[in-house]
């Protein structure tokens, strides 16, 4: 199922606030994207609808097992974009993951699996 760059960047800042918190808010979630608690509650009810977190989002946001799913697809690019923004265009910190967030959320899939593969041919052949 395609899901629109809204729902992936919510879904990537439901995973990257996950491994730095133990309990995922939609206040959290508002301040890490920048965005109103009213658009979080949105956009968690339309992820909800999608079966992508469950209901009861209103005092702890967790991915069901099609999120966790979804979200793994998503970033399966990450490491090697990141690397390309890293190794390559010799980015910032702050800067090469924003940027990778920002590719793997608004760039089709295949593009970044295709992104992927040209990253880790060239690092093979560097021997990095």
């Amino acid at each position: 199922m395609k899901h629109c760059a809204g729902q992936v960047k919510y879904l990537a800042a439901i995973k990257e606030l996950s491994e730095k918190e133990d309990t995922v808010r939609c206040v959290g979630i508002a301040r890490h994207l920048g965005v109103s608690r009213p658009s979080v509650s949105k956009m968690l009810r339309c992820l909800a609808n999608c079966g992508l977190v469950y209901e009861d989002f209103c005092n702890s946001v967790v991915l069901t097992p099609e999120g966790e799913e979804t979200v793994e697809r998503l970033f399966s690019s990450f490491d090697e974009v990141y690397a390309f923004f890293r190794r390559y265009l010799k980015l910032p910190h702050e800067e090469d993951h924003e940027q990778t967030i920002k590719f793997i959320t608004e760039f089709p899939q295949d593009t970044c699996e295709r992104v992927k593969v040209l990253i880790r041919r060239t690092l093979k052949k560097k021997g990095a």
